[in-house]
Parts: C-alpha cells; sequence; structure tokens
C-alpha cells in the first residue's frame, strides 16, 4: 500500500494518497468559497473556512466510514483486508482476495450505500437536533450539506456499473443466476464503461452549455469509472489465468545467496557491484534466514562496512511460498508492496526466488501469445 499512513482503525491500516490532497482542497475551496457562503450569507470569510474545512473533514471521515464498513463485512467472511486508501477519487480498501461466492459480493457491496444512508441520516439527525437547541446556521448548515452528500454518495454507488458498489451487486445477482463468474464480470464491467461514457458525454454537455467546473467534474470522474472498470476485469482475469500456475514455473530458480556472516564491505564489492541483483536471501547453515538488499546497507555509514556483516543488517524472517502453491495466492500476497521478494521453499530448502518482476515478465509473456 502506498501513500502516507495515518494508523488504523480496527486493525486496518489507513492511509491517503497524495492524490488525495489535490480534491481535499478543492473540496475544502468549493465549501468555502461558493457552497456556505451562498446559505451563512452574514458569516465572515473566516467562518466560512472554519466551516468548509469541518465540512471536507467529516465528508471524508464519511468516505472513510464506508470503506470500513466493507473492510469490517469482508473480514467477517473470512476475506483479508491489508488496509484502506484514501485517493482524489475517493477510498479504496485492498482486499488480499475476491469474494468466493456470489452471497459474499452481494453483502460486501450491498454494506457501503447502507452505511452512508446510516451516516446521511445521522448527520441530518445532528442538523435537526441543532435548530432544535437553537444553535446557530453555521452548525446546522455544516450538518445538513453532510447529510445530502452522504445520500448522494449512497445513490452513486448504487448505479449498476463495475467497480461501483452497484456494478458488485450488478455483478453478484448475474454470477447467481449464471454461475459464470466471468461472465458475471463481463458484464458488469461493460455496465461500469458504459455509465461512464455517459458520465463524460453528461459533463461535455454540461461543459459546453455552461454549466463550468460541474461539467469538469463529471468528465473526470466518468473517465475514471470507465478506466477502473477495465482495469478490474483484466486484475480479474489475471487472477483467473493465474489458479493454474505454479510458482515453480514462475520462480527464479536456485537463486544466488549471501552468508550471513559476509562483511558488507564485501557484500557490495563482490556481489551488489559485480553482480545483476539489488537483494540476495541471506543463509546461514545452508539455511535461508533473511533477505539484505541494497537500500539496507546504505543506511549504514561506509566506515562502518568492514565491521559489520549481512547478518547484522538484514530483514529476518523472510516471506516463504511452497513452488506448488498457485500464483493466485501469490499475486494477493505480493499486493501493491513494492520490492518484496517471496523465498520459494522445498523441504526446507531454497529452490527459488519469486518477485513481481517474474510475475510481470510472465504476463508479458502470456499477453503476446494471446
Amino acid at each position: 500500500m502506498r501513500g502516507i499512513r495515518l494508523g488504523s482503525v480496527f486493525g486496518l491500516e489507513i492511509r491517503i494518497d497524495y492524490s488525495w490532497f489535490i480534491i481535499f482542497f478543492l473540496i475544502l475551496w468549493t465549501l468555502a468559497g461558493g457552497v456556505f457562503p451562498q446559505e451563512v450569507q452574514e458569516a465572515g470569510t473566516g467562518v466560512h473556512v472554519a466551516m468548509g474545512v469541518a465540512g471536507t473533514i467529516l465528508f471524508f471521515v464519511s468516505l472513510l466510514a464506508h470503506e470500513i464498513s466493507h473492510s469490517l463485512v469482508a473480514q467477517r467472511r473470512d476475506i483479508p483486508v491489508e488496509g484502506i486508501t484514501l485517493f482524489i477519487f475517493g477510498g479504496m480498501a485492498h482486499t488480499r482476495m475476491e469474494a468466493e461466492d456470489p452471497g459474499d459480493e452481494f453483502v460486501i457491496a450491498g454494506v457501503g450505500p447502507l452505511a452512508s444512508l446510516v451516516i446521511a441520516g445521522l448527520f441530518g439527525l445532528a442538523g435537526w437536533a441543532g435548530r432544535a437547541a437553537g444553535l446557530g446556521p453555521e452548525y446546522t448548515a455544516v450538518a445538513d450539506y453532510l447529510a445530502y452528500i452522504n445520500v448522494a454518495l449512497a445513490v452513486f454507488n448504487l448505479l449498476p456499473g463495475f467497480p461501483l458498489d452497484g456494478g458488485r451487486l450488478f455483478r453478484a445477482a448475474v454470477w447467481k443466476l449464471t454461475d459464470d463468474l466471468r461472465k458475471a464480470t463481463r458484464w458488469a464491467t461493460t455496465g461500469g464503461k458504459t455509465l461512464g461514457y455517459a458520465l463524460i458525454g453528461f459533463g461535455l454537455l454540461q461543459l459546453f452549455g455552461g454549466g463550468g467546473g460541474g461539467g469538469l467534474w463529471l468528465i473526470f470522474i466518468g473517465w475514471f469509472v470507465r478506466t477502473a472498470a477495465e482495469s478490474s476485469f483484466r486484475q480479474h482475469v489475471l487472477r483467473q489465468s493465474l489458479e493454474d500456475v505454479a510458482v515453480r514455473e514462475l520462480m527464479t530458480p536456485d537463486p544466488e545467496t549471501v552468508p550471513a556472516d559476509l562483511s558488507l564491505q564485501e557484500f557490495v564489492d563482490d556481489r551488489v557491484m559485480s553482480g545483476a541483483h539489488r537483494a540476495y536471501p541471506v543463509v546461514q547453515d545452508s539455511a535461508p534466514v533473511g533477505m539484505i538488499a541494497l537500500d539496507q546497507v546504505k543506511d549504514i555509514p561506509r566506515d562502518h562496512w568492514p565491521d559489520r556483516t549481512v547478518g547484522d543488517v538484514m530483514t529476518g524472517d523472510p516471506e516463504t511460498v511452497s513452488p506448488d502453491a498457485n500464483m493466485a495466492d501469490v499475486l494477493e500476497r505480493l499486493g501493491g508492496r513494492e520490492g518484496i521478494r517471496l523465498l520459494v521453499l522445498e523441504d526446507g530448502e531454497l529452490v527459488g526466488l519469486v518477485t513481481r518482476g517474474d510475475l510481470t515478465r510472465w504476463i508479458e509473456r502470456a499477453e503476446l501469445l494471446q
């Protein structure tokens, strides 16, 4: 998972992608400079900015709660979730596998819009309570906006275009009726691309019809939905194609290793500078005990290299996999983690190494043969 780590909620790692800052300040500018000045005209600029900040933060808290609902239900259905990332077009829960039956898919997808409606109800109740208590319009305007935007979020997510929640609900229904996940995914993906093109079309009409920024947003959202639909279908096909591929078919066999007692100076001079790799498995008494990469050595002052060993700075307890495991499971383990390497062990002996590069090369060869 990329981005800036904020912390964890319910054991889920929460991150924000760098693109998130763009949408954060755009929404803040829209609320503080347009929406709230119209709703509360008598307030000053400072109050409008404060309302905008509160509304923007609570909007993203609502998005986060939406994704948390997906994640918690997925975990209850034994689908591992690595965490959640907020980015320019919303949020995404990173699951390590897809649902294995349409019932799970339907429940996991459906809880998101339901959570948004519940959140909308809570903000609506907060606005009503604020008016009943005689609180000022600065408070009630923010609550009313958040109630409205969460209803809009729920309705938009229910549109039948993959990978929106509505598209996943549609896929689950087709999957149940046809017992064919690929067909269901293809139909839902077609719905997603159609929805994307429709949003782009409406955006262009609004843009050239004088709608201004609203039309531009529709174009961006439509482009994202169309692209995400195509990408999601490719990922699904890739997962299915890897189901029958064993790790031993993709791995780099008999990888070069380094002993744990090798000095860092010897490691750099004899392996890194004269070799073809940036990282190596570390062995001790012929057993794999860790991994060492060039980046780890860079953190050690050069004058300490002759005295420090590979074993001093290596990453211990390396992740391992069987050569008979299927690559679909390995794909989930590799996820979006950069630089991860899995040691392939057979009867405790190191027989290979598998990386995202191995997977990428296999995919490229498979695509050339299609």
